[in-house]
């Protein structure tokens, strides 16, 4: 007997169907509007402190020093408990029931291609990164073991070189990013609210706090995050092109005349680009960025210690995961000064690096995931990227291992001089190093053509199309700090510890917006349309089967049917769409930022025979 027979209905209140705004682009996109306050405040610091660069390049660099030692003191612990934190939250995300909901609406495809997806993620992410350390660190771990570990140069030395490289670049970097540009997407593309950091808290401070004092408050320091994060990369990749000029006998030493000169040229390029658009300049720079890397890691494939490659690939994996705990717990007090120095220059400044550069690429990785589900998201942008710096670590860094191990010494070079020594070993090596050269610079390009993007997203409400003037102010802003950042290290000697320094003390307030942004995300995925309709209609399946098993025993069924539910236009709830009518919506159902927002939809009642 089915429960339609027993003529007794189980009533569910359906969610509506998430069906997000529509992707039409909004009139601020066509007009964009200069946030004053955000952009005044945050430009005017950063002049501010340029000039000081310039003017008193000794007293910043004292200050950056003293400022470092107190943050590595007393907030080093929070760094390495955060960026676990945020692997954590991210993989039980994608394992969860939200890994199923859209970033956008329920049936809408994703606007990238996957590979052009995949390539723009990972150039913007941390391709100058990849090409400054993918022979230094390996080596530098194998010759200079992280202190209390193995003895260098020794075999054991090998593996933890490999272990300790992959906890750097893989899980954890993309992780961090993924949570930042995770809450983006959905704040943006689901729930139809401006881009913009400061729209993520939303759903645990209220509309009225993101979009007053406090919203501005965490976009300026979005700003800063990602000028600084940005510039130390730039930074780096200016270092090692000085390095391949040096190793291709092009000039005998470079100085930090020549390196200033390399961003400004560099800065101008990507200033170019940046204005020309997402689907013009970025998504075909990243494209030509990842033929040219496979070139060169191809060639140094072949022309390297193959079978030890392939030899690293399981083994670096097995003692990653082995190490992995040990690595995540390491702190200053289970070594003294001799761990916190080391924990300053590689770990510590690694998860800096990657949190100040969470609010560029989060959103830009958000910008272009429109239409992918949570769980895709989050293994693209964890596995993918991590499968990729495994393998590049395993060429580039195996093969820099057994050139040492083999006589050539490549550890006594500088580091930004490391790979092109490399290089040189291989047949064409002239060839191959102006290639490296010209990825490096590429990397530069659209790294930095991304983050003033960006920069000028947060600066125009969240628009996705900001004003040419704009992405050209932050862009020169970018190549002056980078400059800066040279000279307070001193150009050649100390430059890098330079970077690494102001690095780590511009991403220490972000770190406490990302733990916060964390639980925002949490609280908004529980109101999902989505999932509300899950739980529901589970809800009710459940009260059916009760409901039959009291009255038939074993002899129902329960027959499900399609039933039509009405679309509303947003999957805001009621609370979100009575604060929009608060705070000024238009007579068209819009908010002053063009977004639009739900219509009350009525509940559709239906009978248990539907369910």
């Amino acid at each position: 007997m089915t429960l339609e027979q027993g003529k007794t209905h189980i009533s569910a209140d359906p969610v509506p169907e998430a069906a997000p705004t529509d992707p039409t682009p909004t009139p601020e996109d066509h007009h964009p509007v200069l946030d004053r306050w955000v952009f005044g405040i945050a430009a005017a610091i950063i002049l501010a402190f340029i000039v000081w660069g310039v003017a008193g390049t000794d007293s910043l660099s004292a200050v950056a020093t003293a400022v470092l030692g107190g943050v590595i003191t007393a907030g080093g612990w929070a760094f390495v408990l955060a960026a676990s934190g945020f692997v954590i939250f991210a993989l039980w995300l994608a394992v969860s029931r939200y890994g199923r909901i859209p970033l956008g609406r329920d049936d809408e495809a994703p606007e990238f291609r996957t590979v052009s997806w995949i390539a723009m993620m990972f150039s913007a992410g941390m391709g100058i990164g990849l090409m400054f350390y993918g022979v230094a660190e390996p080596l530098s771990h194998f010759t200079s073991p992280p202190p209390g570990t193995v003895a260098p140069n020794s075999t054991e030395a090998l593996d933890t070189a490999m272990a300790t490289t992959l906890f750097h670049w893989t899980l954890h970097p993309w992780a961090i990013y993924a949570v930042v540009g995770l809450a983006i997407a959905y704040s943006t593309f689901r729930r139809g609210r401006p881009q913009l950091i400061s729209s993520a808290f939303i759903p645990l401070f209220g509309r009225k706090r993101a979009e007053g004092a406090f919203g501005r408050a965490v976009d300026i320091l979005a700003i800063f995050a990602t000028l600084f994060g940005s510039a130390a990369s730039l930074g780096l990749g200016a270092l090692q092109i000085g390095g391949g000029l040096t190793a291709g006998g092009f000039m005998d030493n470079v100085g930090t005349t020549l390196l200033v000169t390399i961003i400004v040229v560099l800065t101008i390029c990507f200033i170019l680009s940046a204005v020309s658009g997402v689907s013009k300049g970025i998504q075909w720079l990243s494209n030509i960025n990842m033929v040219l890397a496979g070139i060169l890691a191809l060639v140094v494939f072949i022309g390297g210690p193959t079978i030890l490659i392939l030899n690293l690939l399981p083994t670096a994996i097995g003692d990653y995961f082995g190490n992995l705990a040990q690595m995540a717990a390491r702190t200053a007090a289970t070594g003294g000064d001799e761990t916190a120095t080391w924990l300053a220059g590689w770990t510590i400044f690694y998860w800096a690096w990657w949190i100040s550069w969470t609010p560029f690429v989060g959103m830009f990785i958000a910008r272009i995931s429109r239409g992918r589900t949570i769980r895709q998201f989050i293994s693209g942008v964890i596995l993918i990227p991590s499968a990729v710096s495994l393998l590049w670590f395993a060429i580039f860094g195996g093969t820099a291992i057994q050139l040492q191990r083999t006589g050539t010494d490549l550890a006594s070079r500088p580091t930004e001089g490391q790979l092109f020594g490399l290089l040189d070993t291989m047949p064409l090596g002239a060839v191959l190093g102006v290639i490296a050269m010209l990825l490096v610079a590429i990397f530069f390009v659209s790294g930095a053509d991304a983050a003033s993007i960006v920069m000028g997203t947060l600066s125009q409400r969240g628009t996705i199309h900001p004003t040419r003037s704009v992405v050209i102010f932050w862009g020169a802003v970018m190549g002056a700090i980078a400059a800066i950042m040279l000279i307070v290290g001193g150009g050649e000697g100390d430059a890098l510890s330079g970077i690494q320094n102001i690095t780590i003390i511009m991403a220490a307030p972000f770190a406490l917006v990302m733990v916060l942004m964390c639980v925002a995300l949490a609280r908004d995925l529980r109101s999902d349309p989505l999932v509300r309709r899950g739980l529901r209609s589970t809800k009710a399946i459940e009260q059916a089967i009760e409901f039959g098993q009291r009255a038939y025993g074993d002899s129902f069924f329960v027959p499900v049917k399609p039933h039509p539910i009405t679309r509303p236009v947003s999957v805001e709830t009621h609370a979100e769409h009575g604060r929009h009518a608060v705070h000024g919506a238009d007579g068209n159902g819009a908010h002053g930022n063009g977004t639009a927002h739900p219509v009350d939809v009525p509940a559709q009642h239906t009978g248990a025979t539907d369910k």
